[in-house]
C-alpha cells in the first residue's frame, strides 16, 4: 500500500503518441472568452442545426450577446447570480447558456421532466432568481415557484428559432393540435424572442470573469438522496475541455467536416462538456436531437446528416441496435463515438462494432468532475470493457476504506484529482468533505480496480455490492450475464434482505422474447454464474426506472420492492 501522495503514474507509458502529460488553463481566461474567439475563428460554418434550421458561429455569438445583454440590463442579474434554464436539446439552450456565462451569471440546469417538488427543490436551494423554460413544462414550473427566488419567468417554445411560417405551425400544432402545452399563467412573463429583440437594443459589455468564477450548479441525479448542486467554476471546465482535446487525435478533427449528432440532454454534464463545449474551438457542426425517445426520428436524422461524431449510453446505443432501420445508417464518415454515463456492455458493444464497423471508446467520469477523468485510447481497434487511462493533468488510484492507495490488480474504491474536480457541494461543507479528502481525492463511490499498465476498470456501485454468506457479489457483473442471453433486452440486479443469507440476488428482466419464462432465465444462470450469484427472485417488467440520460435507478427498484414486501407481511 502507497500513501495518498505517492502515486506512480503508470498510464502514461500507455498514452497515445502526441497526447501531453499535463495541460494548462490561463487563470484569467472564461468559458466566455473561449466561445467567443470560437465564433471569431469560425463565423461562417454552421454552429447548430435542429428542426431543418441552422445557425452560423457569427449568428449564435450574435443571439447570445443579445441574451446576455438582455439579463444584466432589463432583469438586472448581476456576476454570481443563479439563472435556471428548463429545456431539452433546442437552439435556444445553447443560445441561453453561452448568454448567461458571457454575463457573469451562474447556470442551473434543470432537468425539463422534473416533478414540481424536484423543481422547486433545485430553484430553492440555488437561489436562482430567474428561469427560463420550454412552454410544455411550464405549468410544472408554477407549481414550483411558492418559496423559491424566481423573480422573472421565461417562456420559449419548441419552434422558437425556426423561419416565420414553420415557427407559427409548428408551434400551433404543439399547443393546439398535440395538446402538449399544459395551461399555465405567470404574472409579467417575457417570451424567448422578445427577450433577444430587446436585448439588442443594449451595448453588451464583457463581465469580467476569470477560472475562479462558478459557472454551473450541476444537480446530481438524486440517486443517492436529495440532489445537490456540484460547483464547477469556468477553470473546472476550461480544464475538462483542454483535457478531453488533447485526447483526441488532432486526425479525427479537421475543422471542415465535423458533425456531431447530440442526442443525450445538454443539461446533462456529459453532453454538456463533450457535445456542447468540446467541439467549439473546431468548428463543428452540432445536430441537436430534441427528442431520442422518438426514435424513428431520430435515425431518420442519422440518415441524412454524414455525421463524423456521437455520444450515447448503454441504453441509447442499445435502442438504437434493436431498430432494424438503424442497420441502413451510413456510418463512412463517423471517425468516433464516446460512451459515458453508465457501464458499456460487452454484448452491446460488440453488436455496435458489427453493425457500424466502428468501435466504441468508452470513457468514465461524474458530475463532480465536470465530468471526465478518464478515457480509452480513441483509438482503441476493440471493446476491453476498460474505462481507460487517466486524463492529462489526472491522477487516479484504487483506495481501500482507510483512503491507502492498493496496488494494481485489487478492488477498491475509485478516487480521482485533477483540476476538473468541483469546489464542493453547494452550501453543503459536511457532504463536499465526505467525498474530498484533504488531499484533493474526490471518492467517487465506485468500486474498481487498475491494472499494471494504468488502464482502469469499473466492478460496480459501492452501494449496490450485494453481500450472500460474506460473498461480495456486483450486480453489473451478474447483469452483463444477463443481457447476453437473447431473449432478454435490459436487466437489472439489486441485493433484497434474507434470513440465512443476510442478501439474496434479485434480477429485474425486460423481455427480447415474450415468450421468455423464469425457468429458462435461471436455467442460463445456473450454466454462467457461480451458485451464490444466481438471481433467488426473477421478476419480469415491460420497462426499468431510469434517469434522464438512461441510467437504470437501482435505488428505485430497492425502493420499490421494500415497499412491496412491507405491503405483504402486514
Amino acid at each position: 500500500m502507497n500513501k495518498v501522495d505517492d502515486v506512480e503514474k503508470v498510464w502514461l507509458k500507455s498514452y497515445e503518441a502526441g497526447v501531453p502529460a499535463e495541460i494548462h488553463v490561463d487563470e484569467n481566461d472564461s468559458l466566455a472568452g473561449y466561445f467567443e474567439r470560437s465564433c471569431a475563428k469560425h463565423a461562417d460554418k454552421i454552429a447548430l442545426h435542429n428542426f431543418g434550421a441552422e445557425l452560423t458561429y457569427a449568428q449564435f455569438e450574435e443571439k447570445s450577446r443579445q441574451f446576455a445583454a438582455f439579463l444584466r440590463e432589463e432583469l438586472e442579474l448581476k456576476i454570481g447570480d443563479r439563472f435556471a434554464i428548463m429545456l431539452p436539446n433546442l437552439m435556444q439552450y445553447a443560445i441561453a447558456v453561452m448568454g448567461a456565462l458571457r454575463s457573469g451569471v451562474v447556470v442551473v440546469n434543470v432537468n425539463p421532466l422534473y416533478t414540481a417538488p424536484e423543481v422547486q427543490h433545485q430553484l430553492k436551494d440555488s437561489g436562482a432568481k430567474a428561469i427560463l423554460v420550454l412552454a410544455n413544462f411550464a405549468s410544472v414550473v408554477e407549481t414550483a415557484l411558492p418559496g423559491t427566488a424566481i423573480q422573472k419567468v421565461m417562456i420559449t417554445e419548441i419552434g422558437d428559432m425556426l423561419p416565420a411560417f414553420k415557427r407559427t405551425l409548428v408551434n400551433f400544432v404543439i399547443k393546439y393540435v398535440k395538446r402538449m402545452v399544459p395551461v399555465y399563467h405567470f404574472s409579467g412573463m417575457c417570451d424567448f424572442r422578445a427577450a433577444l429583440k430587446q436585448g439588442s437594443k443594449f451595448k453588451f459589455k464583457a463581465a469580467t470573469i476569470t477560472t475562479k468564477n462558478i459557472a454551473f450548479l450541476q444537480y446530481t441525479g438524486g440517486t443517492t438522496g436529495v440532489a445537490k448542486g456540484v460547483v464547477l467554476t469556468h477553470g473546472n471546465m476550461l480544464s475538462n475541455i483542454a483535457q478531453l482535446h488533447a485526447w483526441i487525435p488532432p486526425r479525427l478533427l479537421d475543422g471542415t467536416t465535423d458533425i456531431m449528432v447530440t442526442a443525450l440532454p445538454l443539461y446533462h454534464i456529459f453532453s454538456l462538456t463533450v457535445n456542447l463545449w468540446l467541439l467549439l474551438q473546431d468548428g463543428t457542426k452540432n445536430i441537436l436531437i430534441t427528442n431520442p425517445r422518438d426514435m424513428s426520428g431520430f435515425i431518420k436524422e442519422l440518415k441524412k446528416s454524414k455525421f463524423t461524431a456521437t455520444t450515447g449510453v448503454n441504453t441509447l446505443f442499445n435502442g438504437l441496435l434493436n431498430n432494424p432501420e438503424f442497420a441502413k445508417v451510413d456510418f463512412s464518415n463517423v471517425r468516433y463515438v464516446i460512451a459515458g454515463g453508465m457501464a458499456l456492455q460487452a454484448s452491446v458493444a460488440e453488436r455496435w462494432q458489427k453493425v457500424t464497423g466502428g468501435c466504441i471508446t468508452q470513457g468514465y467520469g461524474l458530475t463532480e468532475a465536470s465530468p471526465v477523468t478518464s478515457a480509452m485510447p480513441v483509438s482503441a481497434p476493440n471493446f476491453t470493457g476498460s474505462i481507460g487511462l487517466p486524463l492529462p493533468s489526472t491522477e487516479m488510484a484504487i483506495m481501500d476504506d482507510e483512503g491507502n492507495i492498493l496496488p494494481p490488480g485489487t478492488r477498491g474504491e475509485l478516487c480521482a484529482r485533477g483540476p476538473q474536480v468541483m469546489q464542493g457541494y453547494w452550501q453543503h461543507p459536511e457532504a463536499t468533505a465526505e467525498v474530498i479528502t484533504k488531499e484533493g481525492w474526490l471518492r467517487t463511490g465506485d468500486i474498481g480496480k487498475m491494472d499494471e499498465q494504468g488502464y482502469f476498470y469499473i466492478v460496480d456501485r459501492k452501494k449496490n455490492m450485494i453481500i450472500v454468506s460474506g460473498f461480495k457479489i456486483y450486480p453489473s457483473e451478474i447483469e452483463e450475464v444477463l443481457v447476453q442471453m437473447p431473449q432478454i433486452k435490459e436487466a437489472a440486479v439489486i441485493g433484497i434482505h434474507d434470513e440465512r443469507s443476510g442478501e439474496r440476488v434479485k434480477c429485474f428482466i425486460v423481455k427480447q422474447d415474450p415468450n421468455l419464462t423464469t425457468e429458462e432465465v435461471l436455467d442460463y444462470c445456473h450454466k454462467n454464474l457461480t451458485a451464490y450469484k444466481i438471481p433467488r427472485v426473477v421478476e419480469f417488467r415491460d420497462d426499468l426506472p431510469k434517469s434522464n440520460v438512461g441510467k437504470i435507478l437501482h435505488r428505485v427498484l430497492m425502493e420499490e420492492d421494500a415497499r412491496l414486501r412491507d405491503a405483504t407481511t402486514r
